[in-house]
């Protein structure tokens, strides 16, 4: 935090392949600083760190407007296509530890897509990623982004007839981080009140965590 004028966040986001992951961190910086495209391979191969500008109108402290400042770690899939796991959870570590090591980092964001039913067994290999990375408190660190939401409401899925119809593996998974959850489209327009309610949502889970952060990468 800079000063009592200004607020940052610090993110990452972490999945397999093809979740959204670097949309949805262009989507929470109104920006285009991370590649996403669709491929039959992995496309983000390193971490790479992207940040917004000053975003108003959405925090005060101490009765006046603060402005927030978003910073959002981009990782390779895990598992990769290209890379092998300790690569991947190597990289992550190292890029953490550079970026957030002296701030700590808010929130892992875990993302998930909203179109495809997770099961058993198919998140383990991330959330033993988290873990790793995170420790044992990492379940209060750790919030869900399901992505492609705009495919589920086409298939007529609001997010309480969503969650309804979900996989007992989702629930669960979503049960175990405080039912910490944003639900997110991918669609190329994704406006600014959009991404304000988003970052609020954000706001909210930080605010409810005391706005502690993970220092995970002190010296041991």
């Amino acid at each position: 935090m800079a000063d009592s004028h200004e607020m940052t966040i610090n993110l990452v986001v972490l999945g397999k392949a093809q979740t959204g992951k670097s949309a949805a961190g262009n989507s929470l910086l109104g920006s285009s600083d991370f590649e996403s495209r669709l491929s039959p391979s992995c496309v983000t191969t390193r971490c790479s760190l992207g940040r917004s500008g000053r975003i108003l109108g959405l925090i005060r402290r101490n009765g006046c407007e603060s402005a927030l400042r978003v910073r959002v770690l981009d990782t390779p899939s895990y598992p990769h296509s290209a890379l092998s796991k300790e690569q991947v959870r190597d990289k992550v570590r190292a890029a953490l530890a550079q970026h957030f090591g002296e701030e700590g980092l808010h929130l892992a964001l875990l993302v998930l897509r909203a179109d495809l039913p997770l099961c058993p067994d198919e998140s383990n290999d991330t959330l033993q990623l988290i873990q790793e990375l995170l420790g044992p408190t990492w379940k209060d660190f750790t919030a869900v982004l399901l992505t492609h939401a705009d495919k589920a409401e086409e298939a007529g899925y609001n997010e309480e007839t969503y969650l309804h119809s979900a996989s007992s593996t989702l629930l669960s998974l979503l049960s175990s981080v405080q039912h910490k959850y944003i639900f997110l489209d991918n669609h190329n327009s994704f406006i600014k009140e959009e991404r304000n309610i988003v970052l609020r949502k954000l706001l909210n889970f930080i605010q409810k965590n005391n706005y502690q952060v993970l220092l995970k990468h002190s010296k041991e």
